[in-house]
């Protein structure tokens, strides 16, 4: 089965229902599956292995994803925030290709020979590619917050159980909506559209993230489900909270792409407490989402005088029936619960695959380079990238707890940990801190603070106070970046 299917299946079943809103802009899933065969047959006219998009959230580029599925070809949307050169240089590394660029974009698609500009063609009908599983259906390139973005390669065969092992088939009720507000190049927004075609969901799609303007969408669209990365719910909460009318016709909203502090979850709890809130974690390479902490769970943990289970607003939930889950050591053994080591993933929907090579070991068992523990009952908790272990003195020190008891400071609004160079120790830690705002917290009573909860060696060596930190389009929290401000000039 590919994922032209999935689109037919519902254009069938029921044409006239509205896939997507973009502004005033309404495209039915009859509509949406024309405007697939049209870009399908501008594809084979131009006889391109692999179809590109490059520009904002569209209903073409929902199109153009389900076009490529039906002449056989992966699609690869490009990241249009990058420069001119990076844009130039990622398209190069996988041409020859067609592309297709929304207005804003159409004048940095690069003149190679091996790029050509895809043209529609008005009125066309094709047969479709035979289903092949094996197939690479989209190509994305990694958020590269450590290194060089690398292209994943994700086939039929990752893509379609997710979606089939997720969501009953036309199960959305005709008032429900989703508010897409990642950019098309991320693996939310891609699952997000696949999951959303085969329940029949309306998308409603949002160009730019502004929280007044997220709220605004939402409550004049009447949307029923959202997504949000880690930087964005704080300023929704604080729009909400503002004006007091809530969002009355929210029901489901999922969280990821990044640590979530539990006193953020708290407060959304709070301020939206009729909301069904969602935590899902997921890799470009594991197509989306793997574990789920589900407004159960939510609950539970919220109400519970149990440490151990209140803990759990923290975690990132279970692992979904499809995928098993080890926490390994340093010398790939397996640990037992409670003990941090690298999260390694299996499954169908796994793939561990690049362009360049195979991730993935002969087991099917994929290293997410991501650190974390399992408890006792299964919930998994993430401790930040494996790149990001601070090693002190030969002991390995975990950023993600020095910034939760940096973030329950109530001068804290946002904090970062890092690991500096040092001669003595190997590295030392500090610590970058967005006060929270009408305050000014000084560097010794962080440090006081820190001391009081952990042990002197996790406490940072010095204190940056920043206006913001830095984070990419996705919510992911860039560290390199911070280490480079501490780097010294050379």
């Amino acid at each position: 089965m590919n994922l032209i299917m999935l689109l037919e299946m519902v254009a069938q079943a029921d044409p006239d229902r509205v896939a997507v809103t973009a502004g005033e802009r309404d495209v039915t899933y009859g509509e949406l599956l024309t405007l697939a065969h049209e870009y399908a047959a501008g594809i084979e006219d131009g006889g391109a292995p692999l179809a590109a998009y490059l520009g904002e959230n569209s209903p073409e580029a929902v199109a153009l994803l389900f076009a490529a599925s039906l002449s056989g070809v992966p699609y690869a949307p490009i990241n249009y925030r990058w420069t001119d050169e990076q844009i130039t240089e990622a398209l190069g590394r996988i041409a020859p290709l067609t592309v297709l660029a929304d207005e804003g974009c159409a004048s940095r698609v690069p003149a190679i020979d091996s790029v050509s500009v895809l043209e529609r063609r008005p009125g066309a009908a094709m047969d479709g590619a035979l289903p092949d599983d094996d197939a690479a259906a989209v190509l994305l390139f990694t958020s590269g917050t450590t290194s060089a973005p690398k292209a994943a390669v994700l086939r039929n065969r990752h893509l379609v159980p997710y979606v089939l092992e997720t969501i009953d088939f036309l199960n959305a009720a005709p008032d429900e909506a989703i508010l897409v507000s990642v950019p098309p190049y991320h693996i939310a927004a891609v699952s997000s559209v696949l999951t959303s075609v085969y329940s029949g969901r309306r998308m409603v799609q949002l160009i730019t993230f502004d929280p007044q303007l997220w709220v605004d969408t939402v409550r004049r669209e009447k949307v029923t489900q959202a997504m949000v990365v880690p930087t964005m719910l704080n300023r929704i909460l604080d729009v909400v909270e503002a004006d007091g009318q809530g969002l009355a016709h929210l029901r489901h909203l999922s969280y990821g792409g990044g640590r979530m502090p539990a006193q953020v979850v708290e407060r959304a709890m709070t301020l939206l407490p009729d909301l069904n809130l969602v935590n899902a974690y997921g890799l470009t390479e594991t197509s989306s989402t793997i574990t789920l902490l589900s407004p159960d769970d939510h609950r539970e943990a919220a109400a519970s005088t149990d440490p151990t289970v209140r803990a759990r607003l923290g975690s990132v939930g279970k692992a979904l029936p499809s995928i098993e889950i080890e926490i390994r050591d340093a010398d790939g053994g397996a640990l037992p619960p409670g003990r941090a080591g690298e999260i390694f993933v299996r499954g169908d929907q796994v793939s561990g695959e690049y362009l360049s090579h195979k991730a993935t070991d002969a087991s099917g068992w994929y290293p997410t380079r991501d650190r974390g523990h399992l408890d006792a009952d299964g919930f998994l908790f993430l401790d930040g990238r494996a790149d990001d272990v601070i090693v002190r003195g030969g002991e390995n020190l975990s950023p993600s707890e020095i910034e939760d008891r940096l973030g329950a400071h109530a001068s804290v609004a946002e904090s970062a940990v890092i690991g500096v160079p040092d001669t003595e120790w190997g590295e030392r830690v500090e610590a970058f801190v967005v006060p929270a705002a009408g305050t000014a917290p000084g560097a010794q009573e962080l440090q006081a603070w820190v001391r009081e909860a952990l042990r002197s060696t996790k406490v940072p060596a010095a204190i940056h106070f920043v206006d913001e930190l830095p984070y990419n389009e996705t919510g992911k929290l860039l560290r390199r970046e911070l280490r480079a401000q501490l780097a010294p000039a050379t």
